[in-house]
């Protein structure tokens, strides 16, 4: 088990694109336990490499209900459609700031699991969610720049004690 850090809001590489993964060795798999290590350990529900300093397309996702747990190596979004629908939003890189945004309900998205299996997930709600939060950190994108104008809550730990 290896918690890595988070990099926070204000660090230049969470604006910079994610290189493919080219193979998914021993190393890409360390990465993605670790990824998923570093996500429990800050009670998320996702993360990208991006937000621990690594520059690949890898997401990791779990929606805590015993079955969406998802790896995603090059994940490439197929589609979007349905109405938009508007979601409270936090991000592990911007620790107790909540914003709302506006993301499709239904999404599919294709890539290589930590097996480097194609996969193909159609999702909605929050995974629907989920994966374009961590997909747009890939490429170089933050929650913030889709907030609905006005909309930033900042909590503090004098709030969380309430």
């Amino acid at each position: 088990m290896a918690i890595r850090n988070i990099r926070m809001e204000g660090d230049p590489i969470l604006s910079k694109v994610s290189k493919e993964v080219e193979e998914v060795d021993d190393k890409i798999k360390q990465l993605v336990e670790d990824m998923f290590d570093t996500m429990h350990k800050a009670d998320g529900l996702g993360l990208a490499a991006v937000q621990v300093g690594i520059l690949k397309r890898v997401v990791v996702i779990d929606l805590y209900d015993g079955t969406s747990k998802f790896v995603l190596i090059n994940p490439v979004i197929t589609k979007l459609e349905g109405e938009k629908v508007e979601f409270d939003e936090g991000c592990l890189s911007f620790p107790n700031q909540f914003v709302k945004v506006e993301r499709y309900n239904n999404v599919t998205v294709e890539a290589l699991d930590v097996d480097g299996k194609k996969i193909k997930i159609e999702a909605t709600d929050i995974l629907a969610q989920c994966i374009q939060h961590e997909c747009d950190h890939l490429e170089g994108h933050v929650f913030k720049e889709k907030m609905i104008p006005g909309t930033l809550e900042i909590i503090t730990p004098e709030d969380i004690k309430k």
